[in-house]
């Protein structure tokens, strides 16, 4: 290659050919061959080339194909040398040999060097552009984690406060109860209480079982009314506390009719308030029991969700990682969205599951966008010979084809500004496809779409 192959070239406009001999004697003259690969896609971009003449296709993999998304065939235009100024810079693309030709090839240490002598202020402000725009990507890519997490955070603490507020207020009310309690029994024993009374009202206290569901409420407004009523005719004092909580066990009339010969006139005020007393705590104590093991629920599975007690490559049973992540979102699960499972009898498979949740996360994500907070979830798993087939289907609206095609690909989103980043389904595939040697396809209709992942039992 001469410096009259390169004088011509739009590029070098104003180099002298001292330079231009510079240029050649720091680089190589690399031909082109029809389908021959240059350079490779997230390489290092360690050399700059410049093309002399012939062309050359580049080449992106997006979703499940080679996409080629631009060509070289005008002498002059360039690619890669990246590192001349930035030591992550890698090939955007994969360049494939189209027609026969040649090209420059110059190391980007060189380029760095050539740089440096002809103009040094352009060495710093290149230098300066890359280090200025891979910072900003990482402030945002970082602003669109932290969004994410917050909002994540937010829905969990929602979920956790729940349970953790009714604990507390059991906590509260067992407080007071076990204080009527303990008044009751000194009221018992001062009126004269035999032990033979006390036997019987123990008795008659096991035939009444806490409540365990919720009644119908004009019908507890009616009994509780008609307790209270038998309880004035028969002297009781504070009778509308002592209803409530007889009224919400079953308690009737003929319950009381029986209690009250068996007791006494005496003591049956007491002995009322006393079982009303430990009805009122067993169920305070089943409230704190139930808000308790949802607390455990949630951190199990978050836990279970962020796989922070665990190793990376393991043995992982995807239905247990598909509930943890269903709780995780439950947040955004609420409202119209009725969920169906379907998770049928699969083996355990090796995989990273704190990956594979993520995956998990983005498809239930979407799906419940999709169908803007109204329809059916539906997450149903398989096994399929040699692999595991976990499907999450929506139904929403569905994709028309040009968005399936791209579905996968990165950046790209229908959703408005601001909502979408256009990664959930390129990180999924990525992790699917990349990580676990596995498959992920979408199949759309109008009113319902698929998302299809097959991950295969023995790691590749």
């Amino acid at each position: 290659m001469r410096t009259d192959d390169l004088r011509g070239l739009p590029i070098f406009g104003g180099l002298d050919d001292e330079q231009l001999g510079s240029l050649l004697a720091a680089g190589s003259e690399v031909e082109i061959q029809p389908g021959e690969e240059l350079f490779r896609e997230g390489e290092h971009a360690d050399d700059w080339w410049v093309l002399v003449d012939g062309a050359l296709e580049l080449v992106r993999h997006i979703g499940r194909e080679d996409v080629v998304v631009g060509r070289m065939d005008e002498p002059g235009r360039w690619a890669g040398g990246f590192r001349a100024w930035d030591e992550h810079g890698v090939y955007l693309a994969t360049a494939r040999g189209v027609e026969r030709g040649r090209l420059l090839r110059v190391p980007a240490g060189e380029l760095r060097e050539l740089t440096h002598t002809w103009l040094p202020m352009a060495e710093h402000l290149i230098a300066g552009l890359y280090g200025t725009a891979r910072s900003i990507e990482s402030t945002a890519r970082q602003r669109g984690a932290l969004v994410t997490l917050g909002t994540l955070a937010a829905g969990l603490a929602h979920e956790i406060n729940n349970p953790a507020a009714a604990a507390a207020r059991a906590a509260d009310d067992l407080t007071s109860v076990s204080g009527r309690l303990l008044t009751s029994l000194g009221s018992m024993a001062g009126r004269g209480m035999t032990p033979e009374q006390f036997s019987s009202l123990d008795r008659l206290r096991q035939e009444v079982d806490a409540p365990t569901t919720l009644q119908d409420p004009l019908e507890a407004a009616d009994r509780e009314e008609e307790l209270a009523d038998w309880l004035v005719e028969h002297g009781v004092e504070q009778p509308w506390d002592v209803a409530s909580d007889l009224a919400a066990a079953g308690v009737g009339r003929d319950w009381c009719d029986r209690a009250a010969a068996e007791l006494g006139p005496d003591v049956l005020g007491p002995s009322l308030r006393w079982v009303a007393s430990t009805i009122r705590a067993t169920t305070l104590l089943s409230e704190v029991r139930e808000s308790t093991r949802r607390v455990s629920e949630l951190v199990a599975a978050i836990k279970s969700y962020s796989q922070m007690d665990r190793g990376s490559l393991q043995s992982v049973d995807v239905r247990q990682g598909i509930e943890s992540t269903l709780v995780i979102l439950a947040p955004k699960l609420r409202g119209g969205v009725v969920v169906e499972r379907e998770l049928g009898d699969i083996p355990p498979i090796a995989a990273y599951e704190g990956e594979l949740n993520q995956v998990w996360t983005n498809l239930v994500d979407n799906a419940v966008d999709a169908m803007e907070g109204s329809g059916t979830l539906r997450v149903s798993t398989r096994r399929d010979g040699d692999a595991v087939v976990v499907e999450v289907a929506d139904t929403g609206e569905g994709m028309p084809p040009e968005v399936v095609e791209r579905a996968f690909e990165a950046f790209y989103t229908t959703k408005p500004v601001g909502k979408g980043t256009g990664l959930g389904l390129d990180i999924a595939r990525r992790i699917v496809v990349d990580r676990h040697g596995g498959a992920i396809e979408v199949d759309s209709e109008p009113g319902r779409t698929v998302l299809r992942v097959r991950l295969p039992i023995r790691h590749p």
